[in-house]
């Protein structure tokens, strides 16, 4: 069996929970700050509300 304790773990910036590396990552793992699409997505939609409210 084939486990995996030892991969790189981060918090989200929209939720802060921890979540950790994915393949899928391997060549932007710096620049992720979202663990799911869902995150990313409510964090652009606050940052819009907040611009909107500025103006």
């Amino acid at each position: 069996m084939h486990r995996k304790p030892h991969l790189p773990s981060k918090l989200c910036q929209t939720c802060q929970r921890p979540f950790t590396w994915r393949k899928k990552w391997q060549d932007c793992w710096e620049d992720v700050r979202h663990c799911s699409q869902r995150c990313r997505h409510n964090a652009r939609q606050a940052a819009r509300e907040t611009h909107h409210d500025q103006h």
